[in-house]
């Protein structure tokens, strides 16, 4: 039995990555999708691939004109959202000396004020029985080095998760996050490295890891669908860490 028969998710950043396997994974057991991406062509590409359950809408979670008109455009598609995938997002990486204005505000309006407005946009078409889940970071665990910026970010995020469940109980609706670790995403691509220097980084930390891999997408999607099902009813507020035992295990 499909658990998302007749449901409608709502995924930001599903173009690639953790949001395009999580639209699949949806989409495999019975839901309708939308998903959002900054590029036409990535949106456009990615709805081809992922069917006629799958609808997309060109919306950039850093801008806030975009967000302001989110939800009349699911709003096109559905007059109800059962989930809602913030999971919009990438990194830049630097030095505290060599972060600038806009490398901070870059990544606050994306990460901080993209994942605060969209959730109030969906809010209104979302009711009891349907589920919130922000994408965090390990990173939040630690203190790592060029990390300032993006680990503060995703701090916030974090933070959402505890206030926004406490606002959404009475409304019958879940808030809950996911802590990815690293996983083979294109988190590196806006970093501005080189092809060879990302190689370089992701071949020096698969040795810190416990498995000694980087995360697959699937598995994120998989912890998604797990905490927007009814199998995880009783779980409200919460931060599921998928990372492979890195923070926990050395």
């Amino acid at each position: 039995m499909q658990k998302f028969k007749n449901k409608v998710a709502v995924i930001t950043g599903g173009t690639n990555g953790m949001g395009f396997a999580t639209a699949q994974e949806f989409i495999r057991e019975g839901a309708r999708v939308i998903i959002t991406g900054r590029n036409e062509e990535r949106v456009n590409s990615a709805v081809a691939q992922l069917g006629d359950n799958a609808a997309g809408i060109v919306s950039d979670a850093g801008k806030m004109a975009d967000i302001s008109l989110l939800q009349e455009q699911v709003k096109r598609y559905t007059d109800k959202v059962d989930v809602l995938f913030v999971n919009a997002g990438y990194g830049k990486f630097a030095s505290v000396e060599m972060v600038d204005e806009a490398h901070f505000d870059e990544l606050f309006n994306m990460l901080v004020k993209g994942t605060f407005f969209t959730v109030q946009q969906m809010l209104p078409l979302m009711g009891n029985g349907s589920s919130v889940i922000l994408n965090t970071s390990f990173v939040t665990a630690f203190g790592i080095q060029y990390f300032s910026v993006y680990t503060a970010a995703k701090s916030a995020v974090q933070s959402f998760i505890k206030t926004f469940s406490a606002e959404c109980t009475a409304k019958g609706i879940r808030v809950n996050g996911i802590s990815p670790g690293h996983i083979k995403t294109n988190i590196f691509n806006n970093t501005g490295l080189t092809a060879e220097q990302i190689d370089e980084a992701v071949a020096s930390v698969i040795p810190t890891l416990p498995f000694g891999r980087f995360g697959d997408p699937l598995e994120i999607a998989k912890t998604v669908l797990f905490l927007a099902s009814n199998d995880a009813s009783y779980i409200h507020g919460a931060e599921l860490l998928v990372d492979g035992g890195l923070s926990n295990v050395k």
